[in-house]
């Protein structure tokens, strides 16, 4: 599935391609307006020139020796001749010109003004009744020139405006969403177990009623979560004094019956009974998993509840347990006591279950806060092993149970914050099972 485009990043980029592109389409209006500009400057430029010419072009044909034959005269610069000129008579016959100014640059026409050819803008003007003309050329390649330093002059504050706007409108961005940031952290940071309203904020107008509609819909499942919880919890509740009654009483019909299958029968049933027994039990572990209410208020120390648990269970395990505390003394976590303790029974009642029979079970704790509970046995299959931790789901042994203990286990840790691992083989064997759970430190 493709990942959704982040809203910042938009922005960010959107804004500042808009405005790089304003900025390009206002560069090319000013250029052209430049260029009309320029254009006029150097018409002006131009005729001035031909009119300061003309006058000093007339004393100098008048006052040379031979005022027929023509003269070219050498520039200043040497270099670079920015106008060509030559100066004739009506009849076309040239009195006076520039020294690189080339034939097919003049229009033989004895019009006076602006005239543009392909390369170059001319002006032409007259003195003396008509009968002296000077034709001015100045290369269009000087204009050309001259506008695109012009563009490049407003295209160049652009490298620097980029980096500039990419980095403000990511600012201001950043500080505008800010608190749709700290609204979405509030969201991800939230357990799964944890349903209640979260905090808007100064969340913009536009989010509000989105945030207000999530608050709303987290109430709902809420309140039927609870119903949901309330019931199991309850019934399971009021099925305990009544199961317990009736098993007390299969026992003594048991024991008051006589030898046959009548006993055989009264086994069953009260076979039964205990597994709903235990049913129910598993049912109220798992209301009080999805209730809440799995975290202390001051730290706990781990080694100290899992010592005392182990050693509480021991009594009635079949089989060894092995315990392992960390060498570093308290490993301390914000778990409830009672929540850790529903979580290490299922999960050493699990390897209990599902392991080979008289091999000893291993309980270690890290002072990481890594809880491992190791079985012996068959290694699961990785697709039975990926379903274990749901709801009423079993592998393939044929021991007796509900398929709840690691569903539950998986809930306590999730509420708390913690992850729960299963691994089969287990870790640094050929076979066995392991149920990891990783506890947040205090």
């Amino acid at each position: 599935m493709k990942a959704a485009a982040s809203l910042q990043k938009r922005l960010v980029v959107g804004l500042t391609l808009g405005i790089t592109l304003l900025w390009l389409v206002a560069t090319i209006v000013t250029g052209r307006v430049v260029q009309r500009e320029l254009d006029e400057t150097f018409d002006s430029s131009l005729q001035e020139t031909a009119q300061r010419l003309l006058p000093l072009a007339i004393l100098e044909i008048f006052n040379r020796e031979d005022a027929i034959a023509p003269q070219r005269i050498a520039p200043l610069n040497m270099q670079q001749e920015h106008f060509s000129y030559r100066v004739r008579d009506a009849g076309g016959k040239i009195l006076l010109q520039s020294r690189l100014a080339a034939p097919e640059i003049f229009n033989t026409r004895t019009k006076e003004g602006f005239t543009t050819t392909a390369t170059h803008r001319l002006y032409s003007a007259s003195a003396l009744r008509a009968t002296i003309f000077i034709d001015i050329a100045e290369p269009l390649e000087y204009r050309r020139e001259a506008a695109k330093d012009a563009t490049i002059a407003l295209l160049q504050p652009l490298l620097l405006l980029i980096p500039i706007s990419l980095c403000g409108i990511w600012l201001l961005v950043r500080l505008s969403l800010r608190s749709v940031l700290s609204y979405r952290d509030a969201i991800e940071k939230r357990g799964v177990g944890d349903l209640s309203p979260i905090e808007t904020g100064q969340l913009p107008a536009e989010i509000n009623p989105l945030a207000d509609a999530v608050n709303h819909l987290m109430e709902r499942l809420r309140c039927a979560l609870e119903a949901e919880r309330s019931f199991a919890a309850n019934s399971a509740h009021e099925l305990r004094t009544p199961l317990a009654s009736t098993l007390a009483q299969i026992q003594r019909l048991r024991r008051e019956a006589p030898e046959g299958p009548l006993q055989a029968r009264i086994a069953q049933i009260e076979a039964s009974l205990r597994d709903l027994s235990r049913l129910s039990e598993k049912l109220m572990q798992l209301a009080k998993a999805e209730g809440g209410g799995l975290l202390s208020e001051t730290p706990q120390d781990l080694a100290v509840l899992l010592e005392f648990i182990v050693q509480d269970l021991r009594g009635t395990a079949p089989t060894a347990i092995k315990l392992t505390l960390p060498a570093t003394g308290s490993v301390l976590s914000t778990i409830d006591p009672d929540a850790f303790a529903i979580l290490l029974r299922n999960l050493i009642e699990n390897a209990l279950k599902h392991g080979a029979p008289g091999a000893a079970i291993e309980v270690s704790l890290s002072g990481a806060a890594l809880l491992a509970v190791v079985n012996a046995g068959p290694a699961v299959p990785a697709p039975v092993l990926a379903r274990l931790t749901g709801r009423f789901m079993r592998g393939d042994s044929q021991a007796d149970g509900s398929g709840l203990g690691l569903a539950i286990a998986t809930t306590i840790a999730s509420g708390v914050g913690a992850r729960l691992t299963l691994a089969s083989p287990a870790t640094g064997k050929n076979d066995g099972f392991e149920a990891r759970v990783q506890f947040m430190l205090a």
